[in-house]
């Protein structure tokens, strides 16, 4: 038996707010103007657009193979109109909104040119000073044709943590949405099963959310309770 006692936050979807292809949005959390959000800044300041401090985007020509890569998916999808690429880590990284996505992955798949047979893994990432932005589901592509990765990073707020299944496009993808889910609770549209992988199923909450409580939360297995780590003994 597993109990806590964080609020419940299970995947029930609003009828009235639509399904993730119908909410557009942004690719990731973007801060506008100098002084103010908004109306009311007559200065021109209000036109300046604030990339989140890790985002450092690529100006072309991008080098080595990206800028082919970039330049087919637009053909195949032309709605992403120049992306955000970035190189953050180790592989490039590409910033795709919400609504796109299912279009974008299918066509990384399919296109003979691109040929991305494999996502590797499907992980969430929790930036809670992102505004409407706190949630990023990020995926990791294979091309064995033609011995190739690269990376698809979307967002989504925490208020409407909605954005599409990619499981229709990549099957092996089922169990990561899952995890994704039951961790950060990223509510993946269409996904055959979006049930907790990790956490028992009438757990409340999602463990690796960075607002969520560290320790604390008394864990009974077969009669031996583990306490919360701040009752714990100290070895030191």
């Amino acid at each position: 038996m597993t109990t806590n006692t964080n609020t419940p936050d299970e995947p029930q979807k609003d009828t009235n707010e639509g399904t993730a292809e119908d909410r557009g949005f942004t690719p990731f959390g973007v801060k506008t103007g100098m002084w103010t959000e908004g109306t009311g800044d007559t200065s021109g300041f209000s036109h300046m657009v604030h990339f989140p401090e890790r985002i450092v985007p690529l100006e072309r020509p991008y080098g080595d193979e990206l800028d082919a890569i970039v330049d087919r998916l637009l053909e195949l999808v032309p709605e992403l109109d120049e992306p955000v690429v970035t190189d953050f880590t180790d592989m490039p990284t590409i910033y795709i909104p919400r609504e796109l996505l299912v279009k974008v992955a299918r066509a990384l798949r399919d296109d003979m040119g691109l040929r991305y047979e494999m996502c590797t893994s499907v992980s969430g990432v929790h930036y809670p000073d992102d505004k409407d932005a706190e949630l990023h589901s990020v995926y990791h592509l294979l091309s064995m044709t033609h011995n190739r990765r690269l990376r698809l990073e979307v967002v989504c707020p925490e208020k409407d943590p909605h954005i599409p299944s990619v499981v229709a496009v990549y099957p092996m993808v089922n169990y990561h949405e899952r995890e994704t889910w039951d961790m950060f609770g990223i509510i993946f549209d269409g996904h055959p099963g979006l049930t907790r992988i990790l956490m028992p199923d009438d757990w409340q909450g999602h463990p690796q959310r960075k607002d969520y409580q560290l320790g604390g939360i008394p864990v009974e297995f077969r009669g031996v309770e583990v306490p919360p780590v701040e009752e714990r003994r100290s070895y030191r």
